[in-house]
């Protein structure tokens, strides 16, 4: 996911500190703060060039069978006005997925572009993140998103053995090298990227090796570490699925790596959230918010869904060519959705010590049982609870020296002794 930082009420660290410089939550009082939610755009569909044996986007061609699978004009224009009409922030950003966005063709973007310069408001700035397995990028691709001003997130799972266990191709072959060559093109034209890697049985294991690799080899700056949730026949976790205890080990493993070395100079998302949990802030991350609905997708024909992990019919919650998307996001349907993730938490949850921190996680993981059976956990629990229990004490002391206003480079300057790489 490409998120970014919303409060839901003023941050009591006028300059809180996070890691990532790029996502620095700022305080504003303003209430339009509470009004923005971002459309993760599906102009292609589910249509991709890569058959990744973890996707759970391939299936929603189902959805629409006969379709050619391609945003058209219509579609494309209604969506611009009335996205950037309904938001009430000094920024509305453009989040494209997939499917794999570039399959769309240059021409798109350019016509995607021109509207967002056509509907834009004076004073608003207009930004676009697109989502890409970076096989199909070239130099024409990469000149664009330079020229205007794209952040790519860049799928990339670890060293070749790890990335190709479960990416590959319509032929089932390895794309490790196809997607170095396009990350080698992004550097080269300077466009600014995230890495998304996702956890899974293959790479579990191997958090220094993933790490150290996305940080060395691919010289990534920014990392998201995405948990690989499938659910099996049985109703439980399939086999590729990252086992619960191994995600938080995984965690805590990079980060006593990152936070002897390389704070400051490589961003991992979910340090950021935890450090927002600690000081009270809006953790930015939909799956840690205490309630959701503010993270939509809109499929290539204009429907619009209550998340991009709830893409079924009964979760569809209009389409923009019928219905103006601010009703849509704003209407009963979608409110009880958002509000269902705080209902529905197990008792087991609300008396956990963590769960400020974690707030039950995304409901799509919902469904292992709480020791005393009780069901509605999410599965990922255990890895939550290891993670965010092992950062806290680094939390809580850096949270303190916010509360002092001491500046961001002597907090980083003074971490405890107990942190800092030997010699």
């Amino acid at each position: 996911d490409l998120r970014f930082p919303r409060l839901t009420r003023p941050n009591p660290f006028p300059h809180c500190l996070t890691t990532n410089p790029h996502r620095t939550v700022l305080f504003d009082p303003m209430r339009w703060l509470d009004l923005l939610f971002l459309v993760t755009l599906k102009p292609r569909g589910a249509l991709c060039n890569l058959d990744c044996a973890y996707c759970y986007y391939l299936e929603k061609e189902e959805l629409y069978p006969g379709s050619s699978f391609r945003m058209d004009d219509e579609v494309l224009e209604a969506f611009t006005r009335q996205y950037i009409e309904s938001q009430q922030g000094p920024e509305v950003v453009f989040a494209w997925q997939g499917g794999e966005p570039t399959l769309m063709g240059l021409d798109f973007f350019r016509r995607a572009i021109e509207l967002q310069r056509r509907y834009a408001r004076p004073g608003v700035r207009v930004s676009n993140r697109l989502q890409t397995n970076g096989t199909t990028l070239d130099d024409a691709w990469c000149r664009f998103f330079a020229r205007n001003g794209f952040l790519l997130g860049l799928s990339l799972d670890g060293p070749a053995d790890l990335h190709d266990a479960y990416r590959v191709d319509k032929g089932g072959k390895p794309t490790f090298d196809s997607v170095m060559s396009g990350l080698e093109l992004i550097r080269k034209h300077g466009v600014e990227f995230n890495v998304l890697t996702t956890v899974h049985a293959a790479n579990a294991h191997h958090p220094l090796e993933v790490y150290r690799f996305l940080r060395d080899e691919a010289a990534a700056h920014f990392i998201q570490f995405i948990p690989i949730v499938e659910r099996a026949p049985d109703g439980g976790a399939s086999e590729r699925s990252v086992p619960a205890e191994a995600y938080g080990d995984f965690l805590c493993a990079v980060f006593d790596e990152w936070i002897r070395g390389d704070v400051g100079r490589v961003f991992v998302q979910i340090f950021d959230v935890a450090l927002a949990a600690w000081a009270t802030c809006n953790p930015g991350l939909c799956i840690f918010q205490k309630t959701c609905g503010r993270a939509l997708a809109m499929e290539h024909n204009g429907d619009v869904y209550s998340c991009d992990h709830f893409v079924t019919p009964a979760h569809r919650v209009g389409n923009v060519l019928e219905t103006p998307l601010p009703v849509l996001v704003g209407g009963d349907k979608q409110r009880a959705f958002g509000a269902a993730k705080r209902t529905s938490r197990p008792s087991y949850c609300r008396t956990c010590e963590v769960h400020f921190a974690c707030n039950g996680g995304c409901p799509k993981n919902r469904f292992a049982r709480t020791p005393d059976g009780e069901p509605g956990l999410n599965y990922l629990c255990p890895g939550y609870k290891r993670f965010f229990t092992h950062v806290g004490p680094a939390m809580e002391w850096v949270t303190e020296a916010l509360r002092r206003r001491q500046p961001p480079a002597g907090i980083m300057n003074e971490l405890p002794e107990r942190y800092r790489r030997p010699g």
